[in-house]
């Protein structure tokens, strides 16, 4: 009977300990399309992985990852800081505020010509309907600040146009789908330039192989004449 418990207990344990490598496993190796949109936050950020990922661990929402590291970078704090702001219950805007940082900082801009939808159409709403002085007049809700620094982010990240990224985001794809069409395209056309180059370079070495071709049937009709 004692053995029997023991076994019992060793399998237990055994499953406790599987279970929770399988959670951290997830977190720092699992979807590659998540730990591409954290690498992509490390690397536009300056920060190593690790730190992205302990942000995810405090219960910040993947897509508000981003904002953390934005509002601290302006307001010279460290993430941390803002993390246990919003851990408080505290808005994106009355942290930005509170740091005496105002709804202009989250704006970015756009071509003129392009009408803007939802999420986005409600935040460049209130930039357009007010002159750039009285831009600190404007509260920006959570959604809008999230989408905001995203579309900074992934637009500088990749120099991409924003109004791709805007595109996107109408059709209701996340940031981290968005972050990994914008990336799976951009390795596209590098491949594609890369194999215009290489063929380019490829028809120059025979063009030259030719001309000498040409050159040797040159000297040798020469001789026979």
């Amino acid at each position: 009977m004692h053995r029997l418990f023991v076994l019992f207990t060793f399998i237990f344990l055994s499953i406790g300990f599987n279970s929770e490598a399988t959670v951290d496993m997830g977190i720092s190796i699992g979807d590659e399309g998540l730990r591409s949109f954290y690498l992509a936050i490390g690397d536009y950020y300056r920060v190593p992985e690790r730190e992205v990922i302990v942000i995810k661990e405090r219960r910040i929402p993947d897509e508000e990852i981003p904002v953390v590291f934005f509002i601290a970078k302006r307001a010279r704090v460290k993430p941390a800081t803002i993390i246990d702001l919003r851990l408080r219950g505290m808005t994106w805007m009355d942290i930005t505020l509170r740091y005496h940082l105002g709804p202009e900082i989250f704006y970015m801009p756009v071509k003129e010509t392009v009408v803007i939808g939802p999420p986005y159409g409600k935040a460049y709403g209130y930039y357009k309907k007010k002159p750039r002085k009285e831009w600190k007049k404007i509260v920006l809700g959570d959604d809008d600040i999230i989408n905001l620094v995203n579309l900074r982010f992934m637009s500088a990240h990749y120099g991409n146009p924003p109004e791709k990224v805007i595109q996107l985001r109408e059709q209701g794809k996340t940031f981290i789908v968005i972050n990994e069409e914008i990336k799976k395209g951009k390795k596209g056309e590098k491949e594609k330039i890369k194999g215009k180059e290489k063929g380019e370079e490829e028809g120059e070495e025979e063009g030259k192989g030719e001309g000498k071709e040409d050159k040797g049937k040159g000297k040798g009709k020469s001789k026979k004449d």
